[in-house]
C-alpha cells in the first residue's frame, strides 16, 4: 500500500520484487509504478509471516515535496577518533536518528565526524549537524563513545600502584 499523497493506492507485487529494499540497512528511494502512474515513496513499514519468515505485507510513503516526513536514516561514521589513537576502541550505540524533513532534504546517510572524540568521551545526538532536518530523538543520549581497552585500564592501574609506592 502506499499512503501520504492525494489517495491510497493498494497493489499487489511479487515478494522478489521487493527484495533489495527490504533486506538492507540502507535507506533507499523507491519509485513504485501502478496503473501507470509513477509514485516516489520510502519504505515505512514492513510485516513478515510469524510462520514462514515471508513478507506478507509491505507500506510506502508517498514522497509529497510541500510535506514533511519522518524516517529513520542511518548514520554515517567518518573520521579516525583521538581517542581510538590513543589506544582506546570506539563504540557505536546508535545505527540511524529519527529525523523530521521535507522530501528534497532526505539523503542515504547522515555523515559523523568523530576525528575529535577523545578517550572516555561521547558524542551526544545533539551534536550531530543534521542541516534542515529536525532530529526526533532526544538530544542527550550517546551516539557513540571511545573506551579504555582492558591493556590501557590495566596500565593506568599498574602506574597508579607505582605512584603510590614512592
Amino acid at each position: 500500500m502506499i499512503y501520504g499523497g492525494e489517495k491510497e493506492v493498494h497493489f499487489s507485487a511479487p515478494t522478489l520484487a521487493f527484495r533489495p529494499l527490504v533486506y538492507t540497512p540502507e535507506f533507499q528511494f523507491a519509485e513504485v509504478t501502478v496503473g501507470g502512474a509513477m509514485y516516489k515513496c520510502i519504505l515505512k513499514d514492513k510485516q513478515f509471516d510469524v510462520v514462514t519468515d515471508e513478507l506478507n505485507h509491505i507500506d510506502f510513503l508517498e514522497l509529497v515535496e510541500d510535506k514533511k516526513v519522518t524516517a529513520n536514516l542511518p548514520l554515517k561514521y567518518v573520521g579516525l577518533p583521538a581517542g581510538v589513537k590513543a589506544g582506546g576502541r570506539l563504540e557505536t550505540k546508535m545505527k540511524t536518528l529519527k529525523v523530521r524533513t521535507l522530501p528534497k532534504y532526505l539523503k542515504e546517510a547522515i555523515e559523523v565526524d568523530i576525528t575529535n572524540l577523545e578517550l572516555n568521551s561521547n558524542m551526544r545526538v545533539q551534536d550531530v549537524i543534521a542541516e534542515n532536518m529536525e532530529v526526533m530523538n532526544s538530544p542527550r543520549v550517546p551516539i557513540a563513545s571511545i573506551v579504555l581497552t582492558r591493556a590501557l585500564k590495566q596500565e593506568a592501574t599498574e602506574e597508579a600502584k607505582a605512584g603510590k609506592g614512592k
